[in-house]
């Protein structure tokens, strides 16, 4: 598949921005090009959201607000910004993982829009440890925060489309299955993207951030192929989260 002219780029840009994210943009991509094939821009997408984040923790924290509660209001601004889009996947995978008993039996508990306890878990680490690496990373210079965040929210959305290559779908019908499979050239554009916002907080952490993003796949592939024989776009979500979570704590771990 043919990658973005010049005129496409905007349209890949706000499919991208119109899907990860609650912010309406007036522009959509281009009906001949399948939406996977929109997805080199997915850190383009989550880059605009942990720059919105950043800006507005380091507005916080110029308010005189306790790093904390900063950190806890940047989070809350996280779930409006992309609705939870991705915080939902990831309580649907732990309750399937954790709860079926058979393949069948965790798709189906993923589809079902209730939350069990293994999703209420899932959801709780995620947020507490979240709001402990934002809070440490909050006490760097604002620069360093920017980059950080960034590239934290980046990297975790430029590992979907290498699963979504790596893994079939473990559905025939679905939003993975509906959507398809990214060309591997746009899931290797994704990956150097990501690779590239990680650079704004330095080579040290762009290495460590490339490393720890290549085990996620991995393991997060592993895992899905063993407990429902492929992806969902509950796993995706759930990948973001991990990635996420993975990136912030790099952060807070060797750059703070």
């Amino acid at each position: 598949m043919s990658l973005p002219n010049r005129h496409q780029v905007l349209g890949d840009l706000a499919a991208c921005i119109g899907f990860y994210t609650r912010i309406p943009v007036s522009l959509s991509h281009d009906g001949s090009r399948p939406f996977m094939a929109t997805q080199w821009a997915a850190p383009c997408a989550g880059a605009l959201i942990g720059l919105g984040l950043s800006a507005l923790l380091w507005v916080l924290l110029r308010l005189g607000v306790p790093i904390d509660v900063a950190a806890a209001l940047t989070l809350a601004g996280s779930f409006v910004l992309t609705g939870g889009l991705h915080e939902d996947g990831l309580a649907d995978t732990a309750d399937g993982f954790g709860g079926g008993q058979t393949r069948e039996r965790k798709l189906e508990i993923m589809r079902d829009s209730r939350i069990g306890s293994y999703g209420v878990l899932a959801l709780i680490v995620s947020v507490l440890v979240r709001w402990a690496a934002i809070c440490s990373v909050a006490t760097a210079s604002a620069p360093l925060m920017v980059a950080c965040i960034v590239a934290a929210h980046a990297g975790s959305r430029a590992m979907i489309p290498a699963l979504m290559v790596r893994i079939p779908p473990a559905r025939r019908d679905g939003l993975s299955a509906s959507a398809g499979v990214p060309p591997v050239n746009v899931a290797a554009i994704a990956a150097a993207n990501g690779i590239a916002f990680a650079l704004l907080a330095g080579p040290a952490y762009a290495i460590c951030a490339t490393l720890l993003c290549c085990v996620l796949v991995l393991m997060v592939g592993k895992l899905a192929k063993s407990q429902i024989g492929g992806q969902t776009g509950d796993v995706a979500g759930a990948l973001q989260q991990t990635g996420e979570i993975g990136l912030l704590v790099l952060a807070a771990t060797i750059m703070i």
